[in-house]
């Protein structure tokens, strides 16, 4: 299932060792550059950082300003959804109550039907060969009327070069209803625009903004049990 939208922020540190081999060989004049051990005697305070807090180290400094910056910028955004009265949701918070249990039975009886066939092999471009969407259109009722702000990837219904669309899909993994079969009705967003966008790359992953109702959805791709009036789409950051 697509992400948890969940971004974890790692740091790489990297040690670098001189060494010198052969015999030293005298300079031949005084502009020449300095031995490694010149610089050492010279500069003894460049010493390798050792693990652990040092002295003058500030209770929660960052070690890299760049890392700081992300984590100001991130800490701005969340505040700006919060002010919009915006509630960060996972596809997870779109299942009711043992759904998920629901969900994996209807995948077992699924797959039960389609190797049922004698020898136990679904052919290729048979009619058995269909990825058929399963679940059901069970919905979150809290969730009727809330403005919310969910990540996913976009399908569109058409797809012609550089076309503008005032509707699509919105997905929790890439592929989905293309090259693989749809989610459950429950786990696929209708997404509804005020004004038609660009669809360019529908690889890369979207945060939509709006007030999400249990209204369902039909079409030849997929049946949705929410729809999303959105308000806001923006590019997802991994």
């Amino acid at each position: 299932m697509f992400v948890r939208n969940v971004i974890q922020i790692g740091a790489v540190s990297a040690l670098c060792v001189l060494s010198a081999c052969g015999e030293a060989q005298p300079q031949a004049t005084p502009e020449a550059a300095p031995s490694v051990a010149d610089i050492a005697e010279k500069a003894p305070q460049a010493q390798v950082r050792e693990e652990g807090p040092q002295i003058g180290d500030k209770i929660g400094e960052e070690a890299d300003s760049g890392l700081a910056d992300a984590a100001a910028e991130a800490l701005a955004a969340e505040r700006a959804v919060e002010a919009r009265g915006a509630v960060v949701l996972t596809w997870e918070d779109l299942m009711p109550e043992g759904e998920e249990e629901r969900l994996a039975e209807m995948y077992q009886i699924q797959m039960a039907e389609m190797y049922s066939s004698p020898g136990g092999v679904v052919e290729e471009g048979s009619a058995a060969d269909v990825g058929e969407q399963v679940g059901t259109f069970n919905v979150v009722e809290e969730l009727n009327g809330k403005t919310v702000r969910l990540p996913g990837y976009t399908v569109p219904f058409s797809f012609a070069a550089k076309a503008e669309v005032s509707e699509f899909l919105l997905v929790p993994y890439f592929g989905a209803c293309l090259h693989n079969p749809p989610p459950p009705p429950n786990q696929t967003v209708y997404i509804k625009l005020d004004k038609p966008m660009p669809l360019k790359d529908i690889s890369q992953a979207v945060w939509i903004e709006g007030v999400l109702t249990t209204t369902t959805q039909r079409s030849d791709l997929a049946d949705t049990a929410y729809t999303i009036n959105a308000t806001l789409v923006e590019e997802y950051e991994y």
